[in-house]
């Protein structure tokens, strides 16, 4: 029987008497990719931010490994990594410096330098990271989110903004750490990323689910045989013959 490793019941969250988060309720088994897709300001990153204790929800629950990280945050910090839309830097930080400064922050660690090496970035490791391309920085969020040694990984829009090769290049290392049992929550509206990567997905619009389950799931209850035109479909919006 599968393990649950994240458990949502009801979260909502409201701005300025307007819900972002409508009564969502989800479940994620470990060593699943789970894929949460919907449009910009579709509540996804809302929903990490409650989940990771970041925001507080009107009403509702997140359990990471049964447990509240907003009231466990020691304990969840050991078992969770982080990749959020905005990733901020010193100014000329190094690579290597900046892998040095987040290894500082767990008590087992992984080596920073095989997960450079893993990523393609070894030859990086002195260079700023403001120097780096999008697809590097992305690779080095990855890494850095894996410094730790998490049991479950959030990554928030990873492949945004990312031209084609960058996002292919970011994808395979994913797949490996899907193929390693690594459980992942990622978000996109990238319905190829999610189709390459995802056990399962939840479709979100104005903070409300639409509807989940695996990709070949949600694709037959629509009228299409792709998940990009079934995507739309949900949306409501019009789909090019």
């Amino acid at each position: 029987m599968s393990e649950t490793c994240l458990e949502i019941r009801g979260l909502t969250k409201c701005y300025s008497g307007r819900r972002v988060v409508d009564d969502v309720s989800f479940s994620v088994e470990k060593g699943a990719v789970f894929g949460l897709l919907g449009h910009n300001g579709a509540g996804k990153s809302t929903t990490i931010e409650m989940i990771l204790g970041l925001k507080k929800p009107e009403k509702g629950t997140a359990l990471v490994f049964g447990k509240e990280v907003a009231k466990h945050k020691k304990e969840s910090f050991e078992k969770i990594g982080v990749q959020l839309q905005s990733s901020f830097y010193q100014e000329a930080i190094r690579v290597e410096e900046v892998c040095k400064e987040r290894t500082a922050l767990y008590q087992n660690p992984g080596d920073y330098k095989e997960l450079l090496q893993q990523f393609g970035l070894s030859q990086l490791e002195k260079s700023p990271v403001n120097k780096l391309s999008g697809g590097e920085r992305q690779r080095l969020s990855v890494a850095l989110a894996l410094i730790g040694n998490p049991e479950i990984v959030f990554l928030d829009e990873l492949t945004t903004g990312l031209d084609v090769a960058a996002r292919r290049e970011v994808w395979r290392t994913l797949k490996e750490l899907k193929d390693s049992g690594m459980t992942i929550f990622l978000t996109t509206h990238y319905m190829e990323e999610a189709e390459k990567l995802c056990d399962r997905i939840t479709l979100l619009k104005n903070g409300k689910i639409l509807t989940e389950g695996t990709v070949d799931e949600v694709v037959a209850r629509s009228p299409y045989d792709n998940l990009e035109e079934a995507y739309l479909w949900y949306m409501d919006e019009e789909v090019e013959l």
